[in-house]
């Protein structure tokens, strides 16, 4: 089955909590007994990892994301790539070639586990780049069904995305390397009508992982706010995915979309307008707080609606094998691991350009929340596999039976601060 976009079609409600206070960024990870019970709860059940395994594997990661953009650079010829295994075990992939024993005591030095591969990096981007030039060769019935194609770091292969169900002969120069056959997201399911209704203001803070609804050219939304940040002039917002506008191409002007807070019988009172909205390339908006408002959104936390916070103190890089949660109004915490990084998909007749996948589980509504690795920001959570499902345990039943786990694809969040001059995520 196709994948479904997550925005939710259905009422729920939200609470709010105290403020998680803003301040200087943290250089350590945060003691265990600052995780939220939800995300200790969530880790052991979907990673069986403990709280500490948690921050020291994301902190692991993020150490090997700095070594990786270095090797890049320094070594183009013999770098194949790096992962956190299984165990957690950095491992940093070799191939044969120029400045392989240089690399090789680069990746010692910082005390990570070498693995020799027979491609580098900068060959299997080659073959990728082959397969685009054949795919152009090809008529639209064969070109068509390629929706994707990404490095498989693990397997030293690729990952090529296909429309669900679609039969793929591949050319004869592919067979060299190992490759992967997955799905590819669908666009996203059309949204309902929504009617805003006339409750008191809610005076509560609004943090990552709270739902909220979008109202605009007549049709609405229910997604998840992602993560508070502030822009170049000092304006609080919220960043949360781009095809939760309902209105998406009057994003900053007069007609914008508008954000609600959610009560149970529908969407509460407005808190703020899409600022800006993008779905081609990267899949984010901002979400630019009503003067009334602000203060709301002066916190760094993200959470499972109305339940203690998590402290974001920083940006991170998604690297695959790193453990990494979600938070959204519907599914609250669920956990995985990294996938795929820096993949390009299609989605529909739009392209999901530097975006990461994992193998958590999103449903309807929790579009646009957060991801993180341990409190680092990495992401807003894009498209799922599984969110046309009532709920995490019937998907992955079906999944058991069909082949075929929870994916969730997500936009990092540094490429949106990337696309934003000035734009920060709040941090503790």
């Amino acid at each position: 089955m196709g994948a479904a976009a997550l925005a939710l079609l259905v009422p729920t409600s939200a609470a709010y909590a105290s403020p998680v206070q803003d301040g200087p960024a943290a250089e350590e990870p945060a003691p265990t007994s600052d995780l939220p019970a939800e995300l200790i709860t969530a880790l052991a059940h979907d990673l069986q990892l403990d709280p500490q395994q948690y921050l020291d594997r994301s902190q692991l990661a993020q150490r090997l994301a700095e070594f990786t953009e270095s090797a890049r650079e320094q070594f183009p010829a013999v770098f194949g790539g790096a992962y956190l295994d299984e165990a957690g075990t950095p491992v940093v992939a070799l191939a044969p070639g120029d400045g392989r024993d240089a690399a090789a005591s680069a990746v010692a030095t910082e005390g990570f586990v070498v693995r020799d591969v027979a491609r580098s990096e900068s060959d299997l981007q080659k073959t990728i780049d082959t397969l685009s030039t054949w795919l152009e060769t090809q008529p639209p019935l064969i070109s068509d069904l390629v929706r994707g194609v990404t490095l498989d770091v693990v397997s030293n292969g690729l990952v090529v995305r296909t429309d669900a169900g679609a039969a793929l002969d591949l050319p004869d120069f592919l067979r060299a390397a190992p490759v992967t056959i997955a799905p590819a997201p669908s666009p996203a399911v059309p949204p309902t009508d929504l009617q805003p209704i006339a409750d008191p203001a809610t005076p509560g803070s609004l943090l990552g992982g709270d739902g909220f609804g979008a109202l605009g050219g007549g049709s609405g939304l229910r997604c998840s706010l992602g993560f508070n940040a502030t822009t170049g002039a000092g304006d609080p917002v919220n960043i949360t995915a781009g095809h939760c506008d309902p209105n998406l191409a009057a994003a900053g002007t007069g007609a914008a979309s508008e954000a609600f807070a959610l009560a149970p019988q529908g969407a509460g009172p407005r808190f703020g307008t899409f600022a800006k909205s993008r779905l081609d390339g990267l899949d984010y908006a901002l979400v630019r707080a009503d003067d009334s408002s602000r203060a709301r959104f002066e916190n760094n936390g993200v959470r499972v609606p109305g339940a203690a916070p998590l402290a974001i103190t920083g940006v991170g890089q998604p690297v695959v094998g790193a453990p990494v949660c979600k938070s959204g109004t519907t599914t609250g915490f669920s956990c995985g691991t990294v996938q795929t990084a820096g993949q390009s998909v299609q989605v529909g007749s739009r392209t999901l350009d530097d975006g990461f996948s994992t193998n958590i589980c999103a449903l309807q509504g929790d579009s646009g929340g957060p991801i993180v690795s341990g409190t680092m920001a990495i992401g807003v959570s894009s498209a799922s596999n599984v969110g046309q499902y009532p709920m995490c345990e019937v998907a992955q039943a079906v999944g058991f039976f069909i082949g075929q786990g929870p994916e969730l694809f997500a936009t990092p969040i540094q490429s949106i601060l990337d696309d934003n001059s000035g734009l920060t995520v709040r941090t503790n």
